[in-house]
């Protein structure tokens, strides 16, 4: 069945809220390409929004999925444990930044992630409470719509949202005056101690690079400020590293580019190869706080997904996919640096997370119809990019980590075409 006669059926089968990047329907996918059902090829920038790092079908994964459905598919761990959910917490608890004792839970998505993260930070503080940051985004759940940014497509019309939640202003380099690191973290505070006030404060939670909001790496200092402030403030530093984490930024973490250790770390996306997993780590004394029952669900910690995890870990070690990151970086910056064109504000990232940004010449006025018009040219030429920011005017680059040099290479050739014919 071709791709036009899926998408008819779409029409009548999947609601319309439901939206995709491509109208093509894949059937295969290796090597850092999609096959769609009618044989055409797609070099993918996107690796699912940062999720494939280890590839679509890498064979650890393979291999640990059909052992695993082979033995039992489900129990629900707070029922009847199995020894993989045990595994994966002690591999996030060796991995994560910090190096005192941990705890891990076990999740499905990330914006359930990030939701047990609050209710643990609240429990154990006992303050209400939760500072977020301009451009974020955490997700769709009532909660995380809260503390997400941008409201189109993601918050309007579903609202009322959940209540103390309060944002503060994110470190952009680009758009800040040339606020240094710490003069950008002064001002957050000022306005938390202000607005909310510290000793209402449960946690502070930040992208390390933030995703959706546009990949925007924070000046140098920024982080470790807001840590210590929180750590003076009697709240929690909690991390949300659901698509930086998994080697994506050149390391284990992007908290430990800085030597940041958060109390709370929110795990998701690159964790187990594509199988829906999520998790929360910290340190063992605020983990440990909640009361027996108060943490878990139905599916959290799926059998699958820990043996796809555990997998998935190894894979990332064997192959050496931090460093695979920063090589993978290192030859997309180059090249984005390489074009000459008036738009092109600011290249940015860390890692095989990387971004440009487009603007008005001479201006910090986004462009987002001439983002997608080079979006719609690179899909037409068979590469799968992904747009993102509040002004959706920022392209963001997220390759699966085993893209061999010359498919990324290839998908360089057809961005560079793409850019150079729209100006």
């Amino acid at each position: 069945m071709s791709s036009a006669d899926l998408h008819k059926r779409r029409g009548s089968a999947v609601a319309r809220g439901v939206g995709s990047i491509l109208s093509s329907y894949v059937d295969h996918a290796a090597g850092g390409t999609l096959t769609d059902v009618d044989g055409r090829e797609w070099i993918d920038f996107a690796a699912g929004i940062a999720v494939t790092s280890v590839g679509n079908s890498a064979p650890l994964v393979v291999e640990a999925v059909r052992d695993q459905v082979s033995r039992f598919t489900h129990t629900c761990f707070m029922v009847a444990p199995y020894e993989s959910y045990v595994a994966v917490c002690e591999q996030l608890n060796t991995l994560t930044p910090g190096g005192f004792e941990k705890r891990s839970a076990l999740f499905n998505s990330g914006a359930e992630a990030v939701e047990n993260a609050v209710k643990i930070a609240r429990y154990f503080t006992k303050r209400p409470a939760v500072v977020v940051f301009d451009h974020g985004y955490h997700g769709r759940t009532n909660l995380t719509m809260a503390m997400t940014a941008k409201n189109m497509p993601y918050k309007n019309g579903f609202g009322p949202f959940a209540p103390e939640i309060y944002r503060a202003p994110m470190s952009y380099p680009l758009r800040d005056g040339g606020l240094d690191g710490a003069a950008a973290a002064a001002r957050a505070i000022d306005i938390i101690e202000k607005q909310v006030g510290a000793d209402n404060v449960a946690a502070i939670l930040i992208e390390p690079i933030q995703g959706e909001g546009g990949f925007v790496v924070p000046a140098p200092g920024f982080l470790p400020a807001l840590a210590a402030w929180a750590r003076s403030a009697g709240s929690l530093f909690i991390a949300d590293e659901i698509q930086t984490g998994f080697c994506r930024t050149g390391d284990w973490f992007a908290c430990t580019d800085e030597d940041v250790e958060p109390d709370l770390v929110t795990t998701a996306k690159g964790i187990a190869g594509g199988l829906p997993l999520a998790g929360v780590t910290g340190r063992a004394d605020v983990m440990d706080s909640v009361h027996i029952g108060g943490l878990g669900g139905t599916y959290g910690g799926n059998p699958i997904a820990c043996a796809a995890a555990l997998a998935s870990i190894e894979t990332m070690r064997q192959l050496d996919l931090a460093a695979a990151a920063r090589r993978i970086g290192s030859a997309i910056t180059t090249r984005l640096r390489s074009l000459d064109h008036p738009a092109i504000a600011d290249v940015r990232g860390r890692g095989a997370m990387i971004a440009m940004e487009l603007n008005r010449p001479g201006t910090l006025e986004p462009d987002a119809t001439l983002t997608a018009s080079i979006t719609r040219s690179c899909h037409e030429a068979g590469l799968l990019t992904l747009t993102c920011g509040t002004y959706g005017n920022v392209f963001r680059f997220l390759p699966p980590l085993v893209m061999p040099d010359d498919v990324l290479e290839r998908g360089l050739d057809i961005l560079t075409e793409a850019v150079n014919a729209h100006r």
